[in-house]
């Protein structure tokens, strides 16, 4: 009887939502007609998801929460849509799980006394947490490969300054033509330049970025870019030696991971290698042994 009725209530409160979405979605609609004169045509499902995005319970979790506006700003994901879509998979993957849940639970647990609240609740917690652990796999993936990329970003840096470029001007030049072999920092680079276009400092935009990505090698780059354009010069051999400090610090990386899968090979060789070793060398001996025994 409980199970039904919170089976019921849920179906209920998932009707008010989807009531509420359709509304907004109508007003929205509405003035985008009347401004344009037209209607945009988009993605449906984008188009929910945007919506259940901008709802009143999406845009209070990503208000509780501090560290999730961190993370999507270290994956790129800075305009509103991208975060009312990650604000819609927060709301709608617990409210999956949770009906996934209960449909098992009347399947498979229907006589089961107790699983009929704890594995709803144990779904709930898990959709909950499951995005925002994901964006932060996503985000860790992001900075490691914009740390990879700085050492090839200086190299071009200093070929274009030694060719007669500016600072502005090699930074367009990677943004455009760079996203072959930069495409983590190109995409920053490119955001970093629009904002530049439209009226904003080279400099802030710059350091704000870094803040933004939390990545050392790159902030130490910007650092050097922004002596660049104050002082006009007397960083090439800043740039050529944070390089050299970061290609050391990659090779000491490379030696470390080395040295651990040595250690962890040497583990799997005992564990795999070491009994067929055993049987090999000491089964004849034991055979022989057993039968002695036997026939005395």
């Amino acid at each position: 009887m409980a199970l039904m009725l919170c089976a019921v209530l849920f179906f209920a409160a998932f009707v008010l939502l989807c009531g509420h979405l359709l509304r907004q979605q109508r007003r929205q609609r509405l003035v985008a007609q009347r401004l344009q004169g037209q209607l945009a045509r988009d993605n449906r499902l984008d188009n929910w998801l945007h919506q259940l995005g901008s709802s009143h319970l999406a845009q209070r979790l990503q208000t509780l929460d501090g560290e999730t506006r961190q993370l999507l700003d270290r994956i790129g994901w800075r305009r509103s849509r991208q975060r009312a879509v990650f604000a819609a998979c927060q709301v709608g993957v617990p409210l999956l799980a949770l009906g996934i849940a209960v449909v098992v639970e009347e399947t498979l647990y229907r006589d089961s006394p107790t699983a009929w609240l704890v594995m709803p609740i144990f779904a709930l917690g898990i959709g909950y947490l499951l995005p925002k652990r994901l964006l932060a796999w996503a985000a860790s993936r992001r900075q490691q490969q914009v740390a990879r990329e700085v050492s090839t970003f200086i190299s071009l840096l200093r070929i274009l300054f030694e060719s007669g470029l500016a600072v502005e001007q090699a930074l367009r030049v990677l943004s455009q033509e760079g996203r072959q072999l930069l495409p983590a920092l190109s995409e920053e680079l490119r955001g970093v330049l629009l904002r530049v276009d439209s009226g904003l400092a080279l400099v802030p935009e710059l350091e704000k970025t870094s803040q933004l990505l939390a990545v050392d090698e790159f902030s130490d780059t910007c650092v050097i870019l922004k002596q660049l354009l104050t002082q006009g010069g007397g960083a090439m051999k800043s740039l050529l030696a944070l390089k050299q400090l970061l290609d050391d610090r990659r090779l000491t990386g490379m030696q470390e991971r080395v040295s651990k899968m040595s250690g962890k090979m040497s583990v799997v060789m005992m564990v795999f290698l070491f009994p067929a070793l055993l049987i090999v060398l000491a089964g004849p001996g034991l055979t022989a042994l057993a039968k002695a025994l036997a026939s005395s």
